[in-house]
């Protein structure tokens, strides 16, 4: 099976305030409706390389490929596009806008995109929130439900384009037990049931010895790459 995601010997540096090679050497790949998870100790790069995955950094060597085809070198408008059709990303923190309800930021990267009309973005925004079992608070200002709720919505919100791959920096970081495992749950019915591909930067490894395999980093290399 062709890989959803592939990287050809990534390396990045930081050139300030003295040069520091971040990422060396980094190739793998990452299978349709594969769930994988990046451990490693803080430093270890695994955000550097998340956010070169997710295409928000493109200043590095080596070779990204998103369904086959080459997305290195694109410029920042078509890299634009790219990131807002095939790339969902839920960060540690939700980043929701506090004054829009639930469903308004859970339609605005459709928006963006803009595809699709707004009744049919509000039908799949709508579709979104009762797949993850929070239709009731559509109309709920974000400011007004839990964190665990908050979650879920940032979830719906990275599912609303239906992505080919889901990508997480830290998913589960600020949440308790309950609502680590809420998430855990809802990522792997995604697999199973969409056979969406999933890629988490964790430092749970409870969450991480459930997924299909670890890719674990220590001093900006990959230095095994589970099953």
């Amino acid at each position: 099976m062709s890989p959803v995601l592939e990287t050809k010997n990534i390396n990045k540096y930081f050139r300030k305030p003295v040069d520091f090679h971040v990422l060396k050497d980094i190739s793998f790949s990452i299978k349709k409706g594969e769930f994988a998870s990046i451990m490693g100790k803080s430093g270890s790069g695994k955000s550097t390389l998340l956010y070169i995955l997710s295409t928000m950094d493109t200043d590095y060597e080596g070779k990204l490929f998103l369904n086959n085809e080459l997305v290195t070198g694109n410029s920042h408008q078509a890299l634009s596009k790219i990131r807002n059709e095939h790339i969902g990303f839920v960060f540690q923190f939700h980043y929701l806008l506090s004054e829009f309800t639930v469903l308004e930021n859970v339609m605005l990267p459709a928006k963006k995109l803009g595809v699709k009309t707004y009744q049919e973005i509000e039908n799949d925004a709508k579709e979104k929130l009762e797949m993850l079992n929070i239709g009731h608070l559509g109309l709920k200002r974000a400011s007004r439900i839990s964190g665990g709720e908050k979650k879920r919505v940032a979830i719906a919100r990275a599912l609303i384009n239906n992505p080919t791959i889901l990508m997480g920096d830290e998913p589960t970081g600020n949440l308790d037990s309950f609502n680590a495992e809420n998430v855990f749950q809802i990522f792997k019915r995604l697999k199973e049931e969409q056979g969406l591909s999933l890629l988490v930067v964790t430092h749970d490894y409870d969450f991480a010895k459930r997924t299909d395999r670890i890719i674990e980093m220590e001093d900006g290399r990959i230095i095994s790459s589970g099953p």
